[in-house]
């Protein structure tokens, strides 16, 4: 039997600053680049047809790797994984800021979500292992919760603050700074764990896995820019399913899968993934809409849209980490995280009435508090739920699976909420004047756009209204406990 080290209660916590840092660089890069895109058109001179693969390859190597990168953690260890992951994702972001052509930018983008795919999975998974008491890890979890939570909110302030003041390349040189203070937390923290020396990866399930996750991934990032109706949106989607199902196929039948289906058998861990899965729907519906409302039919700044996502943070932050950490220990997600979805559903309410007129503190901000304060009640709680009950040797890939619903989520949340806005605002401009010339006309085209958002709002606010049903219905009452021969790896 492998024995394993254990930290001390100090070090434990330093290794949750280390892994939340990790978290925050993969998290927030998903949104940094936003506002940056067209400084860095500009400066690069490429289309606007082009400019979505800057995020699209991000998305796409993140997501269909995932699970690759999870039984890596597994088989390399949690420590190993960590500074492969954290070194290719800094380089990857060095040579993205430096890109003199759209194609070695994009295809530093790429390489970000490969070795992203690597260090998410592998963050959490030390997170997992090293808090295995109830009490201590509600409050890691919050914290940890926090971060992933408000990661796209901060990466539209982040992005914004250095496009204004400095450079768009610095929304990805800034990664440097951050992969260095965790490469240091993990070499004076992270200490070495067990590997499974003795288990083999799964080539095929490796393959079907990465494969189908790319076809789904590709299918909704597809939709954004072309249709529902296009072929190769749909044909993406049906192979990517028929290669997940053979995927769960091949798992039952191999002698070491890349998946061990024995993680899906718990309802809280099914219930928890599900629930991050709608969560994400909506904050990409949150960071998006958003920021083409404030930019676009306010006319705020770069700097002033991330300033304005601001009380988002913070309200996700008090959440997870005050109400989370004091009460999932107490009383496990069945209260936490249905209450959590109903906030949640209350503020895309709240965000159905935007007007076209400035009205932020009486339109804008009471949504986003309540939203975050939803949130914050989500996340933590079921990061928490969908990695308790692990096993050590299964943490990387249970890790990925919370990392895969979250990154598939976002996919499909700004694929449909976006077709449903454009379909809705094309139709109701059919009956606006055809010339913007008078302020009337005007007029009329903002409302015909925000008829649009005020659709994919109440489809974001009708998901998470399932995720409330869905998720007390399913998740067990008690707190979650770890069970079997769980002991700390780091």
């Amino acid at each position: 039997m492998t024995t394993f080290s254990t930290p001390s209660r100090d070090h434990r916590w330093w290794v949750l600053a280390t892994v939340s840092i990790a978290q925050l660089m993969v998290a927030l890069d998903a949104t940094v680049i936003n506002i940056a895109l067209p400084r860095a058109q500009s400066a690069l001179h490429f289309s606007s047809a082009n400019r979505q693969w800057l995020i699209t390859a991000y998305a796409l190597a993140f997501g269909s790797l995932l699970m690759l990168g999870g039984r890596l953690s597994d088989l390399w260890g949690r420590r190993n994984a960590l500074f492969v992951g954290l070194t290719g994702f800094a380089l990857a972001s060095a040579a993205g800021g430096a890109a003199t052509n759209f194609s070695t930018l994009v295809s530093a983008r790429a390489v970000q979500g490969l070795f992203g795919a690597l260090l998410a999975p592998a963050a959490l998974a030390a997170l997992t292992v090293t808090f295995p008491e109830p009490k201590q890890r509600a409050k890691a979890f919050a914290i940890f919760g926090a971060v992933g939570g408000s990661g796209a909110a901060i990466g539209l302030l982040l992005g914004g603050a250095l496009t204004q003041w400095a450079s768009w390349r610095w929304c990805l040189f800034i990664n440097l700074a951050f992969a260095a203070l965790a490469l240091a937390g993990v070499a004076l923290f992270v200490r070495g764990d067990g590997r499974a020396h003795h288990t083999r990866l799964d080539v095929r399930g490796t393959v079907l896995a990465s494969a189908g996750l790319f076809f789904v991934v590709f299918g909704f990032a597809h939709a954004v820019s072309s249709s529902w109706a296009d072929a190769l949106t749909w044909g993406s989607l049906v192979a990517g399913v028929s290669l997940l199902a053979l995927f769960v196929w091949w798992q039952q039948r191999a002698t070491h899968p890349l998946l061990p289906l024995r993680i899906l058998t718990n309802r809280t861990r099914a219930a928890s993934l599900i629930s991050l899965f709608i969560t994400t729907i909506g904050i990409f519906g949150i960071s998006l809409f958003l920021a083409y409302y404030l930019q676009g039919t306010l006319g705020y700044s770069p700097m002033r849209t991330g300033l304005a996502f601001l009380p988002l943070v913070g309200a996700i932050t008090f959440s997870a980490f005050i109400a989370s950490a004091r009460l999932l220990a107490k009383v496990g997600p069945r209260p936490l995280v249905p209450v959590g979805m109903v906030l949640a559903t209350m503020g895309m309410v709240l965000f159905t009435k935007l007007p076209p007129t400035p009205d932020y503190l009486g339109s804008v901000l009471p949504g986003l508090i309540v939203t975050g304060l939803g949130l914050g009640l989500i996340f933590a709680p079921a990061t928490a739920s969908a990695t308790a009950w692990i096993e050590p040797r299964d943490a990387g890939a249970a890790s990925a699976l919370v990392n895969s619903s979250q990154q598939v989520g976002g996919s499909v949340g700004t694929a449909l909420l976006n077709t449903i806005a454009v379909s809705v605002t094309t139709r109701a401009m059919m009956h606006a004047p055809s010339s913007t010339a008078s302020p009337a006309a005007h007029l009329e085209v903002i409302r015909a756009v925000l008829h649009g958002y005020a659709i994919a709002f109440w489809w974001a606010a009708g998901f998470f209204a399932l995720g409330a049903v869905i998720t007390f219905v399913m998740l067990e009452s008690g707190v979650p406990e770890l069970e079997g021969d769980l002991v700390p790896l780091i």
